[in-house]
């Protein structure tokens, strides 16, 4: 099941984070932050237990959503929750009004770049050093809602 985080998720959320190296992981104030901002967390839950969680940001004025964060618990991986919890994020872009949606994705993430390459996000943008331990992203995107014509 897919649905909205909320402040109770707090605790699983960052336990969750712990299966990450720790450059890359959110602490708790992060999370109150981001379950209480402007933006959206979506969480998969498997027989009451958080298996996938991803936060998506939106800006006022804009029309681009940006996908900050997407996580499959270790144990959890191999199941096709990427997937599931991606196509969520696009539909709630959409439900928001986005046009499209941005992410970043570390060079080496080989499993995250076949996972958004699948979806239909193309490469918009390297971005040397991107990470605070000097990795290099790519930026990509993916358009949200058909021009009139037909045409994505």
């Amino acid at each position: 099941m897919i649905r909205a985080a909320t402040l109770a998720d707090l605790g699983a959320l960052v336990a969750m984070e712990e299966a990450f190296p720790e450059v890359d992981r959110f602490d708790q104030p992060t999370w109150r932050r981001l379950l209480t901002g402007r933006s959206a967390t979506l969480v998969h839950e498997t027989g009451g237990t958080l298996d996938a969680n991803a936060i998506l940001l939106f800006r006022k004025g804009s029309d681009l959503a940006r996908l900050y964060s997407i996580s499959v618990a270790p144990a959890a991986r191999g199941r096709g929750l990427g997937a599931k919890i991606l196509a969520a994020c696009e539909a709630c872009a959409r439900k928001r009004g986005a046009k499209r949606m941005r992410l970043e994705v570390r060079a080496s993430n080989s499993a995250a770049r076949r996972l958004y390459d699948s979806a239909g996000y193309r490469v918009i943008a390297a971005l040397e050093s991107y990470y605070p331990d000097g990795e290099a992203a790519h930026r990509m995107e993916k358009v949200l809602i058909a021009s009139s014509d037909g045409a994505p």
